[in-house]
């Protein structure tokens, strides 16, 4: 169930860049990520975006438009899903898009894999109690899968970079600018959730996992919710902020256990930055602490001979 494609990535930048901690891999892959460029690392990410994406701005444009067949549709979507919650037909009315025209652009754009679908594990209250008189909400209520991209590169672009166009083209960057100073660390949060799902199913490698990935339903949302075959369940929290986390966190992951009717097996949190004490003390089996130094895990099996092509 491991996401063998941003792993690779990963590893990649990695050993293509060799940056000098885990905290700064994860940053800068989130926004280089399948780029292909040799990054460096020891430079501030955001001369780094002025000097890469940003003085690069007409050969990357031309390169993203061919591979949405400068068709606006395609460009509206990405857009959507990029700076949204990911939802399908959230996706569409943001981008003004119907079922018709949105799925022909869902679809063109995951068979020239710039997306990949997350499927939902949410049940209709329907097919719960079939019999049952649901409330107007609730029988009204769709199920919506959601949306990855498969190279952080593409989202940055699409989530900082497209509504900026008409201001880069005049080489007016303050709002763009602006706009990366106050929301890299939100953007930031969906790879780190995404690589500490990775990183969780790699370190239960030897278990056969039946269903892993983020869960939302109407009511909630949890980062990470893996099913083995023996029954096991792993719920997971992960936080890209640079403070500590705390057992507020736990508790409302708790929280959502309860709502959710289930008892995890185990309980992880994943953190940028680590844990406050009282957290940490309660470490054991059944609550697992990870911060960005721990996916240096994910690296082991790697090696600079295993370096991707990218789409660039």
């Amino acid at each position: 169930m491991t996401n063998s494609k941003l792993l690779e990535q990963f590893r990649s930048f990695y050993f293509r860049n060799y940056p000098n901690d885990m905290e700064t891999q994860i940053s800068y892959f989130s926004v280089f990520g399948g780029l292909g460029w040799d990054i460096d690392t020891s430079k501030p990410i955001k001369e780094l975006i002025q000097e890469l994406i940003i003085e690069n701005f007409d050969i990357l444009n031309a390169k993203i438009e061919e591979l949405i067949d400068t068709e606006p549709t395609h460009k509206r979507l990405l857009q959507a899903l990029a700076t949204g919650d990911r939802r399908i037909f959230s996706a569409f009315r943001r981008a003004g898009l119907n079922n018709g025209n949105g799925g022909g652009a869902l679809n063109y754009l995951q068979e020239v894999g710039l997306i990949q679908m997350e499927y939902s594990r949410e049940r209709h209250p329907r097919e719960i109690n079939p019999s049952a008189k649901l409330k107007r909400r609730d029988a009204r209520h769709r199920i919506s899968h959601k949306v990855l991209f498969s190279h952080p590169f593409v989202r940055f672009w699409f989530y900082f970079i497209t509504p900026q166009i008409a201001n880069i083209k005049k080489k007016n960057y303050e709002v763009l600018h602006s706009n990366i100073e106050q929301h890299l660390n939100s953007y930031t949060s969906l790879i780190f959730e995404e690589l500490s799902e990775v990183l969780l199913n790699y370190n239960l490698r030897d278990a056969q996992i039946i269903s892993s990935g983020s869960y939302w339903d109407a009511n909630l949302e949890i980062d990470i919710l893996t099913l083995t075959n023996d029954e096991n369940i792993y719920v997971s929290e992960c936080k890209w902020t640079n403070h500590f986390i705390n057992k507020k966190e736990l508790h409302k992951l708790n929280e959502k256990c309860v709502k959710l009717n289930i008892e995890p097996t185990q309980i992880i949190l994943f953190a940028k930055r680590g844990f406050s004490k009282e957290l940490e003390q309660l470490k054991s089996s059944a609550l697992v602490l990870y911060s960005s130094e721990d996916f240096k895990a994910l690296l082991k099996s790697g090696s600079k001979d295993e370096l991707i092509e990218n789409f660039i």
